[in-house]
């Protein structure tokens, strides 16, 4: 089963590999990319932590001292969340880490009154889109190309609370 937590300072060195990895798996689905990140320094990962929002998963049976995926939790507006850079390690997926991460973010935004939670997701990403469907959220109609390759479109997804 997995655990899924709200990172902390100490976390910045895991959460800087995880995203790396991410990044280098899946280059197509994140807004950014891995020649633009790797060149963060320290204070930049510590950064993103003191936002809050961030969450790592950890699978014990599959490794006890990694996270195998990550998300972030991002208040865009008031009343609104953004669930922003989800991804599972290969190996963990198939292991309910894609639902306890969406579940952590959920919470995240109930905690903070909001009154829905958004996402974008490529539109060629069909298993995030069909858990993201079973999470409960539905297609907006929204539709932009991806930041980081415009030649890939993404859509907008939309859950309440």
């Amino acid at each position: 089963m997995p655990l899924v937590r709200e990172t902390v300072m100490d976390d910045w060195p895991a959460l800087r590999e995880i995203r790396l990895a991410a990044l280098q798996d899946a280059p197509d689905a994140f807004a950014s990319t891995y020649a633009r990140e790797e060149t963060f320094d320290e204070a930049v990962w510590r950064a993103r932590i003191t936002r809050g929002g961030s969450f790592l998963a950890y699978v014990p049976e599959i490794n006890a001292c990694e996270p195998v995926g990550l998300v972030g939790g991002y208040e865009a507006e008031p009343g609104t969340v953004d669930l922003i850079s989800m991804w599972v390690r290969p190996q963990a997926r198939g292991h309910g880490v894609g639902e306890a991460l969406i579940a952590a973010v959920l919470d995240w935004a109930r905690a903070r009154q909001a009154r829905s939670v958004h996402l974008w997701v490529t539109e060629t990403n069909k298993p995030a889109c069909r858990l993201y469907e079973r999470c409960g959220f539905s297609p907006t109609g929204e539709c932009q190309p991806l930041p980081s390759n415009p030649a890939i479109g993404e859509v907008a997804m939309t859950g309440p609370l």
